[in-house]
């Protein structure tokens, strides 16, 4: 117990030497670019930058959700050879009039046949007047809300990483709202832009026929072109999804000069492409992105391939960041911005600045303690904590973690809680000396007494703060993982190289007292 090997001696000073050099790339710039160089990064309230607030556009949804349903109930309809009139949308549901009253029945049984997205997701009835409602369940609403917001958060995490924003945090805040943290973006105008674009892709044929009527027919919709001066009706059925797509990107068309978005269909998207415009040579097929016509090119011959191209006299910014925003995927719903705060640089500083200060106070009252009640061995407690704020500092920097003013307030809290076990081990060995014992036998019986309930303690500490690491969020993380990292060290400090450097000066000087 009380024997260190020269094998495990290097061992623990490697350790150390190790963590110190992992600290180096936090205070010195990197000599070269092919040397890994892994830091610490600061979080927002201590590096600056930008919090955003979005609201997901619940409205959006159900009103999407309408206008799908609406159009399979005109298709189902359509397919079992059953009329309709009067085919709207209202505020939870779709309404319409049956061809005649013995088409009523018919027409309920085809519609409560047809498939739906979650079980129970809407409700056929006839009302008193004749007419047929389908209605949306609450339920299915609800389920609905929660997943437009899942999914609103993983395609604002793919955008923004495409950006080269670095450790962004992304979190649910209640039923509809997502908070957006950008350290070290103080300008987040082009970030906005990207999140308050849904970039929903469809594709549908152009209905010629109804070009320059005022009112559209049944099943067609006046969509603005790009242009925003003149409007193109279109077929409200989607012949081709957008979110079919694998893959864009931006290049420049060889024969027009002008910056152009190529697009790539999987094995889905290709067939039904394909489908559609061999079945529609001669045609126009408008391209339409968040309700706006880009263009509406004719059909010369049909695409198999499952790529295509779109022009529409882009910038190279603007074809760029549509290339971002179909490789992201279309966003279930709008996004709104309902509010918005920057932290300066000074602030961040500021925040460093104190943050280090009361870190420095706490750790010089602590060395001043063990000191002053321990003597020797306190010093060599004072190494040891010394030693623990190396390695958390180069586990934190070889994860790259995001240091926040929580997390330096577990980096504090740590080293006081790594001192515990050092005094729980010197008061083990006062009392042993108070027995009669000599100095060898009150260090290792102290070590041995004092060992269990360190491991014990340390260990339910540890447990607790993996928990509140997995299940918490923003700020509640950081913290969880310095005091998480901290107890580790703390074990390895404690355990490992203040015993060592007890043991080495017993060998060195056998005393006949302890300075304890």
């Amino acid at each position: 117990m009380m024997y260190y090997s020269r094998l495990r001696m290097a061992s623990v000073i490697g350790v150390c030497l190790i963590g110190l050099a992992l600290c180096l790339p936090n205070v010195i710039r990197q000599p070269m670019a092919s040397l890994p160089w892994r830091q610490i990064h600061l979080g927002l309230d201590l590096r600056g930058g930008s919090y955003l607030l979005l609201q997901v556009d619940m409205n959006s949804v159900t009103a999407d959700r309408l206008r799908g349903l609406q159009d399979e109930t005109r298709q189902t309809l359509l397919k079992n050879s059953l009329g309709y009139r009067n085919l709207t949308t209202s505020a939870h549901g779709v309404t319409f009039t049956p061809r005649t009253p013995e088409e009523a029945q018919p027409d309920i049984r085809a519609l409560r046949a047809m498939p739906m997205n979650v079980p129970g997701e809407f409700r056929v009835e006839q009302a008193e007047g004749g007419q047929i409602t389908l209605t949306l369940s609450e339920e299915a609403a609800r389920q609905r809300s929660y997943d437009a917001v899942t999914q609103s958060i993983e395609i604002v995490r793919r955008r923004i990483d495409a950006t080269g924003a670095i450790d962004p945090e992304i979190t649910r805040q209640g039923d509809d709202r997502i908070i957006v943290e950008l350290p070290g973006i103080s300008d987040p105008e082009r970030v906005k832009n990207l999140l308050g674009t849904t970039a929903k892709m469809t594709f549908h044929l152009v209905a010629d026929s109804a070009i320059g009527s005022s009112v559209p027919p049944p099943g067609v919709e006046l969509l603005p072109m790009t242009d925003g001066q003149s409007k193109l009706p279109v077929f409200s059925h989607v012949d081709v999804d957008g979110a079919d797509l694998t893959n864009a990107s931006a290049s420049i068309d060889q024969q027009s000069g002008e910056w152009a978005v190529n697009f790539t269909f999987d094995s889905t998207g290709a067939q039904e492409f394909g489908d559609v415009t061999r079945a529609n040579v001669g045609k126009r097929f408008a391209i339409v992105l968040d309700n706006k016509v880009i263009e509406a090119p004719v059909i010369r011959t049909a695409i198999t391939g499952g790529s295509g191209q779109i022009t529409g006299g882009f910038s190279a910014q603007q074809a760029t960041d549509m290339a971002l925003l179909l490789r992201a995927g279309a966003l279930p719903a709008p996004l709104n911005v309902i509010e918005q705060r920057s932290i300066g640089p000074s602030l961040g500083a500021d925040s460093i600045r104190a943050g280090g200060y009361s870190l420095a106070a706490g750790f010089v009252l602590v060395i001043a303690f063990m000191a002053l009640f321990y003597g020797r061995f306190g010093w060599y407690a004072n190494i040891a904590l010394l030693a623990n704020l190396v390695l958390m500092t180069a586990i934190l920097s070889l994860f790259e973690a995001t240091l926040t003013l929580p997390g330096m307030a577990g980096m504090l809290l740590t080293l006081g809680m790594a001192v515990d076990a050092n005094i729980l081990i010197n008061e083990r060995i006062r009392e042993e000396v108070g027995r009669g014992r000599s100095a060898l036998q009150a260090m290792q019986a102290g070590f041995e007494r004092a060992t269990g309930t360190i491991v014990d303690s340390n260990a339910t500490a540890l447990l607790a703060h993996v928990m509140l690491f997995v299940f918490g969020t923003g700020p509640v993380r950081g913290f969880a993982l310095t005091i998480t990292i901290g107890i580790v060290t703390t074990l390895f400090t404690t355990l490992l190289l203040s015993r060592m450097l007890m043991v080495r000066w017993y060998a060195r000087t056998r005393p006949s007292a302890l300075p304890v």
